[in-house]
């Protein structure tokens, strides 16, 4: 769902420009309660995944594909806040290395991409595990209904914005069914990447997932015909000091090998939001990019005329170069809130 320059006009795409910015400033402050010392270099990752997976179009009807958008997975994973930020590295690394969504419609494709997904998904994802059973698989099951909703919500926030800036006379009416339709069944494959993922993670590092941290569900014995809560016994190793590197390097792994090779076999056919705006008209004033001619321009490296390693080598460069740009926000991030509890506790003690 990458919106391409001309697609809205000037006015609209400065407003949500605009609105993009303010809630990467808010996102920016919000991460500093989420992140800590394991979960920083985590969410590095997280960005470098999604880069990968949304190189991995998959068919969803005849002449369509879709792509992962990630807004959920990150939600879930690292936080609503970290998650904002972690799609919109991806958007920025995708905007400029490799002329995927326009430089001018970045402010559209972070407000639809990372904070109408983020927001929906992990607001849906909160409300259904207060109501169902507190286990792993309940935070299972409601990342797959949460990353299904947001995914048709973020087409429904583009044809809002198009109907208010569109540069192109057409019926908002058969955009709008168009564009829920064909992303709700986007949504479907978003669920079910998502529900992979997390359940993955759940299994074996749950205290590695944000959105699954007070879920841990206390063994109950029946005494004298009630429930009483067992202890639940200490750890060998404390959590807290137990490291995230093996996920880390998995997941890093798994990425390269998604972006530098599996990637070759996803379906070249329109996403949904390009096989909308080809039938209704949408992309008559679609603009080319303004970095049509960078080294790595729409997944491939320049002068490698193998499309194989083409294409593989420009997703192991775009997972390398998004791991090290997230990692490095995230660990200023981290390192801003460390000093600023430094700061506090000093002035805490110099009063006292």
């Amino acid at each position: 769902m990458h919106v391409p320059d001309g697609f809205i006009d000037a006015p609209t795409s400065v407003a949500t420009g605009v609105v993009a910015a303010a809630a990467v400033a808010v996102s920016l402050r919000g991460a500093r309660r989420e992140l800590d010392e394991r979960t920083a270099p985590l969410a590095g990752l997280v960005a470098a995944f999604i880069f990968a997976v949304q190189m991995l179009n998959f068919p969803v009807a005849a002449g369509t594909s879709g792509h992962l958008l990630g807004g959920a997975l990150a939600a879930i994973l690292v936080g609503p806040y970290t998650g904002v930020l972690c799609v919109s590295v991806v958007l920025l690394m995708q905007g400029i290395l490799f002329a995927d969504g326009g430089l001018t419609a970045l402010g559209v494709n972070i407000t639809n991409m990372a904070i109408v997904t983020t927001v929906v998904a992990y607001a849906v994802f909160r409300g259904l595990v207060k109501v169902l059973p507190r286990s792993r698989r309940s935070a299972t099951v409601a990342s797959f209904v949460a990353a299904l909703l947001s995914v048709p919500a973020a087409a429904l926030a583009f044809t809002l914005m198009y109907a208010v800036g569109g540069t192109t006379d057409v019926s908002i009416g058969k955009v709008a069914t168009a564009m829920v339709g064909v992303h709700l069944l986007i949504g479907i494959g978003e669920a079910a990447i998502t529900a992979l993922t997390v359940g993955a993670i759940i299994a074996v590092r749950p205290d590695l997932v944000h959105g699954a941290r007070d879920l841990r569900q206390r063994l109950q014995l029946r005494v004298n015909g009630g429930l009483v809560d067992v202890p639940a016994a200490e750890p060998a190793v404390p959590v807290a000091a137990r490291s995230p590197r093996k996920v880390w390097a998995v997941g890093l792994v798994t990425s390269l090998v998604l972006a530098g090779f599996v990637s070759f076999y996803a379906s070249a056919s329109p996403d949904g939001l390009e096989k909308v705006a080809a039938d209704h008209g949408i992309d008559k004033k679609a603009e080319g990019h303004t970095n049509a001619d960078s080294p790595l321009a729409d997944y491939g490296v320049k002068d490698i005329t193998d499309a194989r390693l083409s294409g593989g080598l420009a997703g192991v460069i775009g997972v390398g170069v998004t791991v090290v740009a997230g990692s490095a926000v995230f660990w200023t991030v981290r390192r801003r809130r460390t000093d600023s509890v430094s700061s506090t506790s000093t002035t805490a003690g110099t009063s006292a």
